[in-house]
């Protein structure tokens, strides 16, 4: 009897954007997209770059970041496999709008913009999966600047590690983030996220191991953000 093994996919397996290709399409992508890799703490661009390539994340961790005149960081959102991201810049021309940086030694695939626009025009599909992705871009920008409004610094630090540890239903989640990075994803002063992480551990909440954080009790810090239990 032929036992048929499983499909162990391609280089674009789980990326959504991409996810209703025919097979040839999709070999001619990965074909036209060149691999990359990045170092943690390498920048991949910097604000007011040229715009000339989509990324397609398929290891590591990417944070995306605005730099204030003054030299402050602010931390959009961190990017994680099968994530892409750079498709603002691709769809209107213009220079990239923040900086990215890996936080995590990474692999990732860079598709240009030509081949990008030549995809999405023939291929309908990919402009709906562009359109949700600016729609969730949307709606996390929304989010965030009500957290500002209506949640104090620890809310937003519990909210902050609840995004980070993702769908996991595991009883620890270990985040690789230290605190510098958590405070400018959350806004606010190193002191005062320290401050916050250390009345959490307190509770039983979390620990911290180095550069590690352990989440222990991902509820409690879901109820602190003001997040609904699932």
């Amino acid at each position: 009897m032929d036992v048929r093994l499983p499909d162990p996919g391609d280089a674009l397996t789980g990326v959504d954007m991409f996810a209703g290709l025919e097979p040839e399409v999709r070999q001619r992508v990965i074909a036209a997209a060149v691999p990359r890799t990045y170092r943690k703490g390498q920048l991949l661009f910097v604000e007011n770059d040229p715009g000339d390539s989509l990324i397609i994340l398929k290891r590591g961790a990417i944070a995306v970041f605005r730099t204030s005149p003054t030299g402050e960081r602010a931390v959009l959102t961190v990017i994680r496999p099968p994530d892409v991201f750079g498709e603002v810049s691709l769809l209107d021309g213009s220079a990239r709008s923040a900086s990215a940086e890996a936080i995590e030694d990474c692999s990732a695939l860079a598709l240009s913009r030509g081949a990008f626009i030549e995809l999405v025009h023939a291929n309908s599909h990919i402009l709906d999966a562009v359109m949700r992705s600016l729609g969730a871009l949307i709606r996390r920008l929304t989010e965030q600047n009500a957290d500002h409004v209506f949640l104090d610094l620890p809310g937003r630090v519990a909210k902050t590690l609840v995004r980070l540890a993702g769908d996991s239903h595991a009883p620890m989640v270990t985040i690789e983030l230290n605190q510098s990075q958590l405070a400018e994803m959350a806004g606010g002063s190193r002191q005062s996220v320290n401050q916050a992480i250390g009345s959490f551990a307190s509770r039983g909440w979390l620990r911290t191991e180095g550069r590690r954080i352990v989440v222990t009790d991902l509820a409690a810090l879901r109820r602190r953000g003001g997040m609904t239990d699932r």
